[in-house]
């Protein structure tokens, strides 16, 4: 475009989009033709003078979006689909996660064909997608916990009121996991899993068709230290071993790899390997906390489908 252009394109853009002229109305203005004004106008939004911006909490960053499928697929990645949420207009944390989770919930009553089986984790973030989900989001999805969740102090519950509330406004039953996330005992984690009811339960979470699952980050307010398995000095041993998150309450690393084989040997539910090979499994996390799990989430296959906001999805491209 050259320089005389490019001065009608700006001056074409400020009548069109901001003075609201109609294309034949800048024509006569400028003394152009109405097919001449909508190339320069075309030309001004494809040089960059002109961006368009949609700042409804339910808009989405559908570039990003591409941008993470096409830098996986170059990868052999496992991430096949993306939803980007924006941040435009967010002052609280708490909207941020509201819009994220009500993504994710968009998402799954898009979902054709429906899950008839959903295995899902719980947290703060499972527990606002549950609450974003409309009833009848779908005609029939039968729940089940794919970790423990059993609490030990004041938040007890939590796990299962999400798997319930979901599966109840999916028309399903819910199949619980019942054990704690972390046992004080391998010895009793083996025993657990070896009782008939509980393996058959693993089993049921094995075969769902779709995960859906969140991430925790490494510090002092982890769902972990306020349900009670672990304490600060326990993060803080994490830390120091390379921890970036966990993922069904297994420490990971930047690469994905468990950095704590003695606490993971405690931790009840599917294993990351379990998880990988599930047809669909639904990652939902933001905020800066997430960044570094959601990257070692997406780049060591952990999930299929990720659903975050802007500023974590660019993190994973950029990581």
């Amino acid at each position: 475009m050259s320089a005389h252009d490019e001065l009608l394109a700006i001056r074409a853009a400020e009548l069109y989009y901001q003075e609201h002229k109609t294309q034949d109305e800048v024509g006569a203005i400028l003394g152009l033709t109405r097919w001449k004004v909508g190339r320069l106008i075309t030309q001004a939004r494809e040089a960059g003078i002109v961006r368009i911006e949609i700042v409804h909490p339910r808009a989405r960053r559908l570039q990003l979006e591409r941008e993470l499928r096409d830098a996986s697929a170059s990868r052999g990645g496992a991430l096949h689909d993306a939803v980007v949420v924006s941040a435009a207009g967010v002052k609280h944390r708490d909207e941020l996660a509201d819009r994220v989770a009500g993504a994710a919930a968009d998402y799954l009553t898009a979902m054709r064909p429906v899950p008839r089986s959903l295995g899902i984790s719980w947290g703060r973030t499972l527990q606002r997608v549950a609450e974003a989900l409309g009833p009848g989001w779908s005609s029939g999805t039968d729940v089940v916990q794919i970790n423990g969740g059993v609490s030990l102090n004041q938040r007890a519950g939590m796990a299962a009121a999400t798997a319930a509330t979901i599966a109840q406004k999916g028309r399903g039953a819910t199949t619980l996991l019942p054990s704690p996330a972390i046992l004080e005992r391998v010895e009793t984690k083996r025993a657990i899993e070896a009782d008939r009811v509980v393996a058959e339960m693993l089993d049921h979470a094995r075969r769902a068709s779709v995960h859906l699952f969140s991430a925790g980050a490494v510090d002092a307010d982890s769902v972990h230290v306020a349900s009670g398995y672990l304490t600060p000095a326990d993060i803080a041993e994490l830390l120091a071993k390379g921890a970036v998150g966990d993922v069904l309450g297994r420490y990971i690393d930047a690469d994905g790899h468990i950095v704590d084989p003695a606490l993971d040997a405690r931790t009840m539910g599917l294993t990351l390997d379990e998880l990988r090979e599930v047809p669909r499994g639904i990652a939902v996390l933001c905020g800066a906390d997430k960044h570094a799990v959601a990257s070692a989430i997406v780049s060591s296959g952990l999930a299929s489908v990720l659903i975050t906001d802007e500023e974590t999805a660019r993190h994973v491209l950029e990581h």
